[in-house]
């Protein structure tokens, strides 16, 4: 058994942070779910830009849509919801195997939509309904016009990946709003037994702009310790919430918490292991969506352990420590949030170019 199978051990799903039409062709996901113990997948527009525009894998459907008079935001949705399908299929049997805890294939509204509430909504409806899968999650951020579109998609029956969580505040924001809808859906008469959610955690982008702002302070023995404190104690909250009466009654009524999934867990400095968004947040109920390069470092000298608990004072003292350092970790969590938003912008506006320019020459060939 590899490591990154010993992580269901302690309660914590592999998901891969990729999809590519390529890897659904040649067999290459299946065999990472009966290999690697892959347990869903993650994508947003920076992994469909590249995709789509690096290979020749899509150029026949991108013609054929083309030929159709299909313009290019119809051309982009054709094929991503094509692919996760897909992926949808290939994972089916995970998700029926563990009764819908896993098995999941995310799909992101459209990063133009972060601070419009109806508009997302809107489309977290569309994009479910043209997936036309038990297994697709929708992944909406979790913005403050995020939030209200959040709690209403999952009201309708959306199964939502909640993304781009910088703050403690703001996952507690989302966390209590994945329990009103469910709260609300019982109360309308409607089933919270069949309904999923998970909350995506930021990590290395934290330490990214924290250990900018600690290296101006000359507060160099707190660099790269802000992400993972700060996911600790997030965890600490999601385990503190579902103590509490409201959960214990959905539990009752068969409800899925709302798992914790850390994302962005790239090693962005190569001072730092590049396991070291991993190896320090293993536990229950927790999922890692990890890239290709997280993938193979942690199969090669990953190690595997109940991890996520540990260490939870001292999280909190760290974090006292940044904040008496001078940092304002509410502006840091701000910053990210925004820069966040735009980094899915700009490879979505990117890709709608490249396919234009792709299209065009494919009908000029």
């Amino acid at each position: 058994m590899n490591s990154l199978q010993r992580l269901w051990d302690f309660g914590q799903s592999f998901w891969l942070d990729n999809l590519t039409r390529e890897m659904l062709r040649d067999g290459e996901l299946a065999r990472r779910v009966t290999e690697q113990g892959l347990r869903g997948v993650t994508s947003n527009p920076a992994i469909f830009h590249k995709a789509i525009t690096q290979g020749d894998e899509y150029n026949e459907d991108i013609s054929r849509f083309s030929a159709e008079g299909l313009g290019v935001t119809e051309i982009y949705d054709r094929l991503t919801i094509s692919d996760v399908q897909g992926a949808c299929d290939v994972l089916h049997d995970v998700w029926s195997d563990s009764d819908g805890l896993d098995g999941y294939v995310s799909l992101e509204v459209s990063p133009h939509l972060a601070h419009d509430t109806d508009g997302t909504l809107s489309e977290a409806r569309r994009l479910y309904e043209a997936v036309d899968r038990d297994n697709v999650l929708i992944k909406i951020p979790g913005t403050p016009a995020g939030v209200p579109a959040i709690r209403d998609a999952l009201f309708e029956g959306v199964n939502v990946n909640v993304t781009l969580l910088f703050s403690i505040a703001a996952y507690d924001a989302v966390a209590d709003a994945y329990i009103d809808a469910l709260e609300a859906r019982l109360d309308a008469g409607r089933s919270v037994d069949d309904m999923a959610s998970v909350a995506s955690f930021f990590l290395s982008r934290i330490d990214s702009l924290a250990d900018e702002e600690l290296e101006k302070l000359a507060a160099e023995s707190l660099l790269g310790q802000a992400a993972v404190a700060n996911a600790k104690l997030a965890y600490a909250s999601f385990e503190r919430r579902l103590e509490g009466d409201r959960w214990r009654a959905l539990a009752e009524a068969g409800a899925q918490p709302q798992r914790m999934l850390w994302a962005s867990t790239s090693t962005k400095n190569a001072a730092y292991s590049d396991v070291k968004y991993v190896e320090p947040l293993i536990g229950d109920l927790t999922i890692n969506t990890m890239p290709e390069s997280t993938v193979v470092a942690f199969l090669d000298h990953g190690t595997v352990a109940d991890t996520v608990r540990e260490g939870v004072d001292e999280a909190r003292e760290t974090m006292r420590r940044i904040a008496e350092a001078g940092i304002d970790f509410d502006a840091v969590t701000d910053q990210l949030l925004a820069e966040g938003v735009a980094k899915f912008i700009t490879p979505f506006d990117r890709l709608l170019e490249g396919l234009e320019e792709r299209a065009a020459a494919l009908v000029v060939g």
